[in-house]
């Protein structure tokens, strides 16, 4: 088939609506290949290939397989994995003349345009239900006949309840090109798998930016919270399963009876998923399991500033001592805190001496202005700790000991961000 002839194949699959997979068909003859076409976040929408075997060949990557990504503008709308069959392929016919690269590349951006035209209503809901979701979360959206009819257009029915997630997923190496995309829509496949009619969004709220990942929120319509704990264990295992080389914090409110608390549910998940993202008992919790955080929920939502200062004035100077000479003092002083104020409990818990806890709650003394000796010191140091995680904000990890300690000294200089 002439270059001509094949071009005029896949114009006109394209022009009569025949859909992607004729379009794929068509142009695997005119690229004398096996095609196999998969969304930006890996799920095939088309295969042209000659048998089964190929076609697994195609979906796996095999000897011989290409894969290019398939854009339109700036933008990645999903992947061609192509598997030559005429010159250079395993079925090689030495009459056949390879396409040539203009071709090639013309037929890659009509597949892209055609995988854009197919996607273009979900991405329309998409945009809608990231709209709605980020109105929740940012207390634009509290007045319950306007939130049951916004819910009603994205085919909700949150009149009888929901709730909300935040899940949260940080790459641990580099990572390629629309990911959070990807963790999105990873993290919403867990949620459907038990509520068929939950939806998902990437927050992009102010603050978010603060830690290194991605930052979804899922909105589970129902009153049943045997069901939204499932949904939470089903994003958590899916996110697992489908994002290698990630680590996880995902928070779970309670559930929201009147969709006029939905805000309030909101408010509940982040703080979740903020203290499990900074403690070690795990990567989830619900709201009812953060203990004493919940009592700086209102904190969080109205007025975080003075959140903010409360941190500052404690926690904060030992966070940026840590991160610059890589030391645990704030490891050290939540652990000590954990022990009951027992040094050698705190010493045995880090695997380190006691001396070296002295020292450095010397240095917590020095940094902060307050004692943990002293019971009003004790408490403020701990309020401090529960803002820091309450706020999203991680502890650096350091050594075991710093720099001076073997000696009996901790270096003396001391640093405060401003």
């Amino acid at each position: 088939m002439s270059e001509l002839a094949a071009l005029e194949a896949v114009t006109e699959a394209v022009e009569s609506g025949a859909g992607l997979p004729e379009v794929v068909r068509a142009a695997a003859k005119a690229l004398d290949a096996s095609l196999a076409v998969a969304d930006a976040w890996g799920a095939t929408l088309a295969v042209a290939a000659r048998s089964p075997a190929e076609e697994r060949a195609l979906l796996s990557g095999g000897k011989g397989v290409s894969s290019t990504p398939l854009r339109v503008g700036d933008t990645v709308v999903g992947t061609l994995h192509m598997r030559a069959t005429g010159p250079g392929g395993e079925d090689a016919e030495p009459e056949s003349a390879e396409p040539s690269e203009q071709m090639k590349r013309l037929l890659v951006t009509m597949i892209a345009s055609e995988v854009e035209r197919v996607r273009a209503p979900e991405r329309a809901s998409e945009v809608a239900a990231s709209e709605f979701l980020r109105a929740i979360l940012g207390r634009e959206l509290t007045e319950r006949e306007e939130l049951l009819a916004r819910a009603k257009e994205l085919s909700l029915d949150i009149q009888d309840g929901a709730s909300m997630i935040v899940a949260r997923a940080v790459p641990q190496a580099p990572t390629d090109e629309g990911w959070r995309a990807r963790v999105r829509a990873v993290a919403e496949r867990g949620s459907r798998a038990v509520v068929s009619r939950s939806i998902a969004a990437l927050s992009e709220r102010e603050g978010a930016g603060t830690f290194v990942g991605a930052e979804v929120l899922l909105l589970l319509p129902g009153d049943d919270e045997a069901t939204a704990a499932r949904a939470a264990d089903a994003v958590l295992r899916e996110m697992e399963a489908g994002l290698a080389g990630y680590t996880f914090a995902l928070g779970r409110s309670r559930i929201a009876e009147d969709p006029a608390d939905l805000s309030r549910a909101a408010g509940e998940a982040l703080l979740a998923a903020n203290v499990a993202q900074g403690g070690s008992d795990g990567v989830a919790l619900a709201f009812e399991q953060t203990g004493a955080y919940r009592l700086l929920l209102g904190a969080m939502t109205e007025n975080p500033s003075e959140l903010q200062r409360f941190f500052a004035e404690t926690v904060e100077p030992l966070l940026a001592y840590d991160e610059q000479y890589e030391t645990e003092l704030v490891r050290t002083l939540a652990t000590f805190l954990e022990a009951d104020g027992n040094v050698a409990g705190t010493a045995q818990r880090l695997f380190t001496h006691r001396h070296t806890i002295y020292y450095r709650l010397e240095r917590v003394r020095e940094l902060s202005g307050l004692d943990v000796s002293s019971s009003d010191g004790r408490e403020k140091l701990s309020l401090g700790l529960k803002a820091m995680r309450v706020l999203g904000i991680s502890a650096a990890g350091g050594p075991a000991s710093e720099v001076g300690a073997e000696g009996g000294r901790v270096p003396g200089r001391s640093t405060r961000r401003s």
